[in-house]
């Protein structure tokens, strides 16, 4: 689009033609209508997220041919016969499980007591366990529409097998297979037919803006999304890499709906990743190309890894906004607070425009501090520069600091226009190429000018392209 400015013979046109480019990117915030949610339940390895992603006609809960590797409760936006529904996956239920395993039971516990209707979810080949038998008997006490699936029925010897699932007492089981697809269409009708049309409670929510809490293994995500929301949405463990899947929650803080995403930890290398690890690291990634503000949690009591560093690069690569929010502060002495001074002097050096936070998601200590910087960033990324005052702001600085010579010719920037928003884009139409050295030091001024504290900002060049003489 930018190109289409430029005449036949290589000059521009008439500045007042810019205004095609100011054209603002701001959309409208998305009106979120409340749905109704269907909750996938089971003990571990029955093939609970196979069918959440059958369901969805997508790849999108992890899956893995190992018990265990659904933690969190996700929630999902499913269609089907142009009826729109939520389908939250959960992890494995078992009445007694202790640890961390106890943690999981709890979130899928909750995910039956917060549901419109619930598939609980039985491996055919297997039959009806013990734990299944506690399922119904604590599904029975929901009052909840339930839904009984037999899954792994892949041949008519299994179904065969499978209609001794009428013992649990929850009617005919529906037999269907997963991971092929078989039976799944008629799944998804009786799931119609016990979803209410709208939910039992909640309300429409409109335009939250989306938040993604990013950084390396058990730096304190799930945490810090537990304590924002004064309630358990993540799994909180010890152990490194307890969140897989991204875990969505709508959380009310200044007055104003936000959606967060609990991410999970993103290891050194993708490439190095296998299984599990491999399909979290990209699920990661994409929720973060849809959020709009990142917080990066960096933990303050231990020196500043590469695996920061990394994250940090690929918030910025993104551009999104960008908020660093130094965790477990609770735990820093005065020499570590004097050497992480000194570590963000020398390490983050690509983002000084960053929003920075010191927090304790543990005590709660300053999380309240996260609100006004986040609407900092985002007001940052969203700001636009009329391209009047943008030139006569140029033309200034240009006249003081020109840019250095090339070929023994110094390039003349003619103008520039901000071409878009989220981030903050410019670009700049010269006679010549600009420095990169140059560029970062236009960038400084233009944020000592306009501010865009908490966004990234990028300067592009056009080169004038010479005329050709004539013959």
């Amino acid at each position: 689009m930018i190109e289409e400015i430029l005449v036949g013979d290589g000059t521009w046109t008439d500045e007042s033609e810019w205004d095609v480019l100011d054209v603002d990117s701001d959309g409208e915030g998305e009106q979120h209508v409340a749905m109704p949610t269907l909750a996938v339940v089971g003990r571990p390895n029955v093939g609970k997220s196979t069918l959440v992603n059958r369901i969805l006609g997508r790849r999108e809960a992890v899956v893995e041919d190992v018990p265990g590797v659904t933690r969190d409760r996700i929630s999902y936006e499913a269609n089907w016969a142009g009826r729109r529904f939520m389908v939250q996956d959960t992890g494995g239920w078992e009445p007694d499980a202790k640890g961390l395993q106890q943690h999981v039971a709890r979130q899928a516990e909750v995910a039956m007591e917060t549901a419109d209707a619930i598939l609980l979810v039985v491996d055919a080949t297997v039959g009806a366990t013990t734990t299944d038998e506690a399922a119904v008997r604590k599904l029975r006490r929901s009052k909840i529409p339930v839904i009984l699936v037999a899954n792994k029925v892949d041949d008519q010897k299994v179904e065969l097998e499978a209609a001794s699932l009428w013992s649990l007492g929850l009617g005919e089981p529906r037999m269907v297979s997963a991971a092929h697809g078989r039976g799944t269409g008629d799944l998804l009708d009786d799931v119609l037919g016990a979803l209410p049309e709208t939910p039992r409670e909640g309300t429409a929510v409109a335009g939250p803006r989306r938040v993604a809490l990013v950084g390396k293994p058990n730096v304190g995500k799930s945490s810090l999304l537990n304590k924002l929301a004064g309630d358990e949405r993540s799994v909180v463990h010890d152990v490194a890499g307890t969140t897989v899947d991204p875990v969505d929650s709508l959380v009310e803080l200044g007055g104003k709906t936000w959606k967060f995403v609990d991410t999970a930890g993103l290891r050194r290398k993708v490439s190095n990743a296998t299984g599990t690890e491999f399909y979290a690291s990209l699920r990661t990634k994409s929720a973060l190309e849809a959020s709009e503000v990142a917080i990066m949690l960096i933990d303050a009591s231990v020196p500043i890894t590469e695996q920061d560093l990394r994250v940090i690069s690929l918030v910025a690569d993104s551009g999104r906004a960008l908020v660093l929010a130094f965790n477990k502060w609770d735990l820093v002495d005065e020499d570590r607070r004097y050497m992480l001074e000194r570590e963000i002097d020398r390490d983050l050096v690509r983002v000084p425009w960053a929003q920075r936070v010191n927090i304790s998601a543990h005590t709660g200590r300053a999380v309240a501090k996260l609100v006004p910087q986040m609407e900092t960033a985002l007001e940052s990324w969203d700001k636009r520069i009329s391209t009047g005052r943008l030139n006569t702001w140029l033309k200034e600085v240009i006249a003081a600091t020109p840019p250095p010579m090339r070929g023994g010719r110094q390039p003349r920037v003619m103008f520039a226009t901000q071409a878009s928003t989220r981030p903050p884009t410019f670009v700049l139409f010269t006679t010549g190429f600009l420095e990169a050295g140059y560029r970062r030091f236009l960038e400084r001024r233009l944020r000592e000018e306009f501010g865009f504290d908490g966004s990234p900002v990028r300067i592009s060049v056009r080169v004038r392209e010479k005329k050709e003489r004539k013959k």
